[in-house]
């Protein structure tokens, strides 16, 4: 039996390198800016983050690229990404510290850093890329200063993971692989179509007979309506559809979309379970980033005002604007568009159920 060398502490964290990789610009032009060491270490500690993050990310990739998907890896890639929303919270978490720096705290040390800027985190914009943001859906801006910024060992690093599978791909294919958007021997959808025009009539009724509304805001209100109705059209008319996502108005699949509504309706089914989790999961992991980057906004808003950032860019305006923008999973949050009242869902007839209790994937 070897014998185990022991493990000292300090030497296995490599304490040594972390603690003195703290380097103020500023002591190179004069007295130190005491807040500078601060703001270091709050952007190291986001880039210890972004790594784990892109370890859990990767490993969820290794795990979806298997075909067909094990059902005892759903616990895992489950696990993994509750692991990542976590660590989300703690990034949103650290923006409070850093809000202890001031105006006047942060400009004795922000004219050194020109033009370093956020825009070089190149291990956020490969978590970026591998949930599914590659150049082509990002704001001009975003790919001028990206082109400009980055080191050209950089760029080529981020163009090469771009050409992976992305994460949101990769849930897509799995979506797709999935029976729920065609049964042999029942018509699943064209049941739902009923009882969505059941649902429809019913609130056309309830408006129509409303009496504290007005004619001008009942007529507003059944147009509303009738866009309700074209909206649950779009998803089982595939011309529809297809205009939609010409338009840039969706990214997922039409058959990604009504396998992941079927998940979304009989969640509660055993097969289903795990897959609503992990879309459920997907959604949570995008709120989490969108309410990170907006909270950054408003950080970069009070210490900046309308000054630009280091990197160039307009500061608060640019950052606002990538919270929306940078959206992976915005498909999944609208699935809520298409789901109906529990006493109106469909009932699923027998060797479903059955089958539901087994399988939900089909190679």
């Amino acid at each position: 039996m070897k014998i185990q060398k022991p493990v000292y502490y300090g030497e296995y964290l490599q304490l040594d390198k972390i603690l003195h990789a703290q380097a103020p610009e500023s002591v190179k032009y004069g007295p130190e800016a005491h807040d500078e060491t601060l703001f270091i270490i709050i952007h190291q500690t986001y880039e210890l983050w972004f790594k784990q993050i892109l370890h859990e990310l990767g490993s969820i990739r290794d795990i979806m690229q298997t075909r067909p998907l094990p059902n005892l890896a759903m616990s895992t890639i489950e696990s993994r990404l509750n692991r990542v929303i976590k660590i989300q919270k703690i990034l949103v978490d650290q923006l409070p510290i850093i809000e202890t720096m001031t105006s006047l705290d942060f400009m004795d040390f922000r004219d050194y850093l020109v033009p370093a800027s956020g825009f070089q985190s190149l291990q956020f914009r490969l978590v970026e890329a591998t949930l599914g943001i590659k150049n082509e859906h990002r704001m001009e801006v975003e790919k001028v200063f990206f082109n400009s910024r980055l080191k050209p060992e950089d760029r080529k690093i981020l163009d090469e993971a771009e050409e992976k599978a992305s994460l949101f791909e990769l849930i897509q294919d799995w979506l797709e692989r999935m029976p729920f958007h065609h049964f042999d021997g029942f018509d699943f959808w064209a049941e739902y179509s009923v009882s969505v025009d059941k649902m429809l009539k019913a609130d056309h009724e309830i408006i129509s007979t409303n009496p504290v509304l007005d004619e001008k805001t009942k007529a507003m209100e059944l147009k509303n309506l009738e866009m309700t109705r074209q909206t649950f059209n779009s998803i089982l008319d595939s011309s529809l559809f297809d205009k939609l996502k010409t338009d840039g108005k969706i990214r997922l699949s039409q058959n990604a979309t009504l396998s992941a509504v079927f998940i979304f309706l009989y969640r509660d089914y055993p097969a289903l379970q795990a897959p609503f989790r992990i879309l459920n999961s997907l959604i949570e992991i995008d709120e989490q980033f969108t309410t990170w980057r907006y909270r950054h906004s408003i950080m970069a808003h009070r210490l900046l005002g309308t000054k630009i950032g280091t990197g160039g860019s307009s500061g608060h305006e640019y950052l606002k604007a990538t919270t929306e923008r940078n959206r992976v999973f915005l498909d999944y949050f609208n699935l809520a568009t298409f789901l109906l009242p529990k006493s109106m869902i469909p009932k699923l007839p027998k060797f479903l159920v059955e089958e539901l209790s087994l399988v939900y994937e089909r190679n």
